[in-house]
């Protein structure tokens, strides 16, 4: 019983502190800057893979949907913002209604 106890402890302050430490997270990031900021670096295929499946497997998800959509137009730009030019003149009125 002691012992059972015992790993049950160790178990849970591992898991707390892989949560903690969040290595998946952190490498994938690794992985992630090394691809986008340092392709001049070692640029070889093998890398490139490795790194890719890195990212596979720390965040499928985002590493998907990222490559999907890759050569996707940005999406369109807001219109510019415009100024009534008579905004002062109807500021002025506003406040004269007010009282």
């Amino acid at each position: 019983m002691t012992l059972t106890a015992v790993l049950i402890a160790v178990a849970l302050l591992v898991g707390y502190a892989l949560g903690r430490v969040r290595p998946y997270n952190r490498l994938g990031d690794w992985a992630d800057w090394q691809l986008r900021f340092h392709l001049d670096r070692w640029a070889s295929k093998p890398r490139q893979a490795a790194l890719l499946t890195l990212l596979l497997l720390t965040d499928p998800f985002a590493t998907v949907h990222a490559w999907r959509h890759r050569k996707d137009h940005p999406p369109p730009r807001s219109p510019a913002l415009q100024i009534d030019p008579d905004w002062v003149a109807k500021r002025r009125a506003a406040t004269t209604e007010e009282t």
